[in-house]
């Protein structure tokens, strides 16, 4: 089964830095995404705020970022333990152009 999520958003929010038990790098962001998108033939506005989290060295990378930038970020769907909503788990960032 495939799990892989592409979606170009800014950087709404980023908590503090933190690490995990086994001193592994850790931060939770939230992102939010505008764009035009294309459903049954017509467009559609579509506006989505998405928590997502990062771990080791892109976790670093991502801390330092300003908020308000824009990216392209690359990672998997999962629910955490004891929630019921989705956190998109970054695996890779690439700085957008646009």
């Amino acid at each position: 089964m495939e799990n892989r999520v592409l979606v170009t958003a800014v950087i709404a929010e980023i908590k503090i830095l933190r690490y995990t038990p086994a001193g592994l790098p850790a931060v939770d962001v939230v992102l939010e995404h505008r764009s035009t998108q294309t459903e049954a033939d017509q467009a559609r506005q579509v506006n989505a705020v998405l928590k997502a989290i990062a771990f080791g060295a892109l976790a670093e990378r991502i801390a330092r970022q300003a908020v308000g930038s824009t990216w392209t970020f690359q990672g998997f769907l999962a629910t955490p333990r004891n929630s019921k909503s989705l956190v998109l788990h970054i695996q890779d960032i690439q700085q957008d152009t646009y």
